[in-house]
């Protein structure tokens, strides 16, 4: 990482390390699937192909992350289990969530055609996710049977309300004939009005699914003349089971009592305390700037693999800059973003009540529906690449106490992207030149910003300054008016969010643009409440 005098603001970053002998489970959640489902004509009750979708993608996650060895799903939600012991980017809770959610959607975009070959996405698909401590086994079945009720409670409700409504009834009188209903009314007007024995529906729909890692030996021959010899194997399985809290269920599968532990009975009541537990979750300072940083999860490799332009590929950047303004798009309350390489930094309005403050929901809405726009438009920057495998990025959130301090944050990143792209330009010029990354490495180890500058001039002819600015200052993303004109008269402006490359360290840029941080004291919010 460069250094530069405004590196002072990382220290306004908090650790959020989930300790030990917490057991960690990430939840996701669907964000306004109502009306995603609604737009892409999902079947109701239960539509078998988006559950299936789900379950592929829950199943990937699987296959990709080790630690996680338990996932359970229903609808638009799934819930991913660690190992007891698990060490995953050092339990920062953060990381963990940002990832996870990141990996899951754009695993559902990318799969979305498997499953819907001849319906085309419409909508963008995004999460929500939050990390549900458990500090004990009891915990942790409560929540599993909690999940579990919420699958069976849910469903059978939708599957009354769409019935009805499918035999001529308005939502409205449904949801009036349903209100106050219990558990065996809900099954009497299922088989009385529809002939329907709600224990005769597919599993999947009343149980929902459950993913789980197993141990199986193979025999395994090394050479042809040594003796074949047994090794163990992790293989994923999808299961549908009555009660997944249950100790019969876990006792079944040896490997969820290795690597998380055992029942030691059948839980019957949830407690309430629990029930508090699994709900809560911090919020972010007030009257701050919130700062929702990106970055993209080992993108070295993703831009070998995809075979992106050394030092700076300018489709890949435009492709990132087209996913942030989708984003402003989508959040009214973000008013500024500033992106370098596989970085992006979003910023929301000091005043902003997003989502309550509660930072899981903003990290993984914000870093779920990026990742999306990221594999949708994907096509529109690279028609002839395939994209070998859905990238994710990783989010955290970062509160900014004052004006000056936000516009040093910024600055900071400007600075960091200038001395990166130096150094990267001379690097792979050196590389493209024929030196190894080794030898290119060596010559530029405690070289300066006039010794780089020197070296593409004197070795390469170029002038770094006229590099596109693109390269050299990053991208800044922000609404800003449009003019429309009429036979040169200014007819009318509209807001429009746009993308430049200006100098965001010095003031002009903050001069020409003062609404973007602008602020609103605590005071004047609470009288317009009031």
């Amino acid at each position: 990482m460069a250094n530069s005098k405004y590196e002072y603001v990382k220290s306004f970053e908090s650790e959020d390390e989930v300790m030990y002998p917490n057991l960690i489970v990430v939840r996701i959640d669907g964000r306004n699937f109502a009306r995603f489902s609604e737009v892409n004509e999902f079947e109701k009750p239960n539509d078998e192909r988006a559950l299936n979708l789900m379950n592929s993608c829950a199943t990937s996650v699987l296959e990709k992350y080790p630690d996680i060895i338990l996932a359970y799903g229903f609808n638009d939600e799934y819930s991913f289990i660690f190992k007891k012991e698990t060490k995953f980017y050092q339990r920062r809770a953060s990381k963990i969530l940002s990832l996870i959610v990141s990996f899951f959607t754009s695993l559902y975009v990318a799969k979305w055609n498997e499953f819907f070959p001849h319906a085309e996405m419409r909508f963008t698909p995004s999460f929500k996710s939050r990390i549900v401590c458990c500090p004990s086994m009891e915990v942790l079945q409560a929540y599993l049977a909690w999940r579990q009720r919420e699958c069976h409670s849910k469903n059978q409700y939708n599957t009354c309300f769409w019935m009805l409504v499918k035999s001529g009834k308005s939502e409205t009188e449904a949801y009036n004939i349903l209100k106050g209903t219990q558990k065996q009314e809900q099954n009497e007007i299922l088989f009385q009005q529809f002939g329907i024995n709600y224990k005769n529906l597919p599993s999947m729909y009343r149980q929902g699914s459950c993913i789980l890692k197993t141990e199986v030996d193979e025999t395994v021959k090394i050479h042809d003349k040594e003796s074949p010899v047994k090794r163990s194997r992790k293989m994923v399985k999808t299961v549908h089971s009555e009660n997944i809290a249950s100790r019969s269920f876990w006792n079944d599968y040896s490997y969820l009592c290795k690597e998380l532990g055992c029942f030691e009975q059948n839980v019957n009541n949830i407690k309430h305390e629990y029930l508090k537990l699994f709900q809560s979750e911090n919020k972010l300072l007030p009257f701050t700037w919130i700062v929702i940083r990106i970055d993209g999860s080992h993108f070295h490799r993703f831009s070998e693999v995809q075979g992106f332009e050394k030092p700076n590929d300018e489709q890949a950047l435009k492709l990132m800059n087209v996913s942030a303004v989708a984003v402003l798009e989508e959040f009214n309350d973000i008013v500024f973003a500033y992106g370098v390489s596989d970085e992006y930094s979003f910023v929301l309005k000091k005043n902003s009540q997003l989502y309550q403050r509660r930072a899981s929901e903003i990290v993984s809405a914000v870093v779920s529906f990026f990742s999306s726009t990221y594999v949708i438009k994907w096509k529109e920057f690279f028609p002839e690449k395939e994209l070998k495998y859905p990238p994710n990025f990783d989010g955290r959130a970062v509160c900014y106490p004052s004006y000056e301090i936000i516009r040093d944050y910024f600055a900071w990143r400007q600075v960091d992207c200038h001395i990166n792209n130096q150094y990267n330009t001379c690097f792979w010029m050196l590389v493209k030149s024929g030196k190894s990354t080794r030898e290119a490495q060596s010559l530029l180890k405690g070289t300066q910003a006039l010794e780089k500058n020197q070296m593409l001039s004197q070795l390469f002819g170029i002038d770094y300054n006229t590099l596109p600015v693109i390269f050299r200052n990053g991208s800044s993303v922000f609404w800003d008016k449009e003019m429309v004109t009429d036979n040169g008269v200014v007819a009318k402006s509209h807001k429009k969010v746009v993308v430049d490359h200006p100098n965001i360290i010095e003031d002009d840029f903050w001069g020409a643009h003062p609404l973007i941080l602008e602020t609103t004291s605590p005071r004047s919010l609470s009288l317009s409440l009031t």
